[in-house]
């Protein structure tokens, strides 16, 4: 190839890929990060354990927020039906790791943890998977806003068990429930409102508008206002861009980018608050959980994590925002600076980093070096 044509070549390609907001495809080959880890820094009191680490979080203090897949399912006849709570635990510790105290103890919402996020004023809230609820928490722990309704079990005698999304945990499609058909008779649609089939995560825009992936029945993005009114969702199950398969997580930069871990399809995709597509990020594997850092310079991390049912991968990414790769840190493993399957990514200080991680039962405080 002449240098002419070469030159001519990568410029359209550079123009192509610019102009309409393609694909950002990384090179696997990513530089290693080397970084530092702590998997005792949280001290839980004696004879309480965590479970499966579904979420962890940290307030502007310094607090971290531990939400974890374990305590005891307790179920209630209510009429001609039976309700069950109990199986998740919120736990609260220091910016030394101190415990401080378990939070929502007993709460009817808290059945199958899914995520935990902390907003700019401190609000706690919790995405449960198997209750299809989202909790908003004040900072004393007491609820201020639900979104979704707790799936009612079958009347007593019917033998059908208690419904809601908690299908295997692999990196295919939309578990659970299966994806019933909605809007427009698409897959995974969902229907208009806060009718969540197995949601996966939570995130605000600069305004407050809240936006919830519900992933694993539905395959879709919901917006709400501030207070909770419904807005408007999209996508649905699909391969194509603007549809999914198993939103998982999803965060937004300070310019209102809203980036979702397209899990099945091993990809990120970029919207605007709006739902309309405007970029991807591949190459990065399975994208399980993403979070983005603050200002000045924001990155995104995002979790290669490794199927629960093996060790392979499991690798951190961290990114520049337009998919950029400055490296990568960890594999899959069970010994510390190894990763058992990261379900959830504190980035609140972007070179020291909590990871929950669902095998191995634990956080690890991570610092990049």
């Amino acid at each position: 190839m002449s240098h002419t044509f070469r030159n001519m070549f990568y410029g359209v390609s550079a123009l192509l890929t610019a102009g309409l907001g393609l694909t950002t495809s990384l090179n696997a080959q990513a530089p290693d990060i080397a970084f530092d880890s702590s998997a005792s820094f949280l001290k839980l009191p004696d004879g309480t354990y965590f479970g499966e680490v579904a979420g962890v979080a940290t307030n502007s203090k310094g607090h971290a927020f531990v939400y974890t897949r374990g305590g005891t399912t307790l179920a209630s006849t209510g009429g001609s039906r039976t309700f069950t709570s109990g199986g998740s635990r919120l736990f609260e510790f220091d910016q030394t790791g101190k415990f401080l105290r378990e939070l929502a103890v007993g709460m009817y919402g808290l059945l199958f943890a899914q995520s935990v996020r902390v907003d700019p004023q401190d609000n706690i809230w919790l995405v449960d998977r198997g209750s299809n609820l989202v909790l908003k928490l004040n900072s004393e722990g007491r609820v201020s806003m639900v979104l979704g309704r707790k799936p009612e079990a079958a009347p007593l005698g019917r033998g059908e068990g208690a419904p809601g999304g908690r299908g295997a945990e692999g990196r295919g499609g939309a578990e659970g429930r299966g994806g019933a058909t909605g809007r427009g008779g698409l897959p995974g649609a969902g229907v208009a409102g806060d009718n969540f089939n197995g949601p996966t995560d939570i995130a605000w825009d600069t305004i407050g508008n809240i936006f919830v992936s519900d992933g694993y029945g539905n395959a879709r993005i919901a917006k709400f206002d501030r207070n909770g009114a419904f807005i408007k969702s999209w996508g649905h199950k699909g391969k194509e861009t603007g549809q999914f398969d198993t939103p998982h997580s999803i965060a937004l930069d300070a310019s209102n980018n809203v980036y979702v871990a397209d899990l099945g399809n091993r990809r990120i995709q970029v919207f605007d608050t709006d739902g309309n597509f405007k970029s991807q990020i591949a190459n990065i594997g399975a994208p399980r959980a993403i979070c983005i850092s603050p200002q000045p310079r924001q990155f995104l991390f995002s979790s290669n994590s490794n199927d629960p049912a093996g060790y392979e991968n499991g690798k951190i990414y961290k990114l520049d925002l337009d998919g950029k790769l400055i490296g990568r840190f960890g594999r899959a493993g069970t010994q510390v600076k190894q990763f058992g399957t990261v379900n959830a990514i504190d980035c609140r200080q972007p070179n020291e980093l909590q990871v929950g991680e669902l095998i191995n039962w634990r956080v690890q405080k991570l610092t990049l070096r």
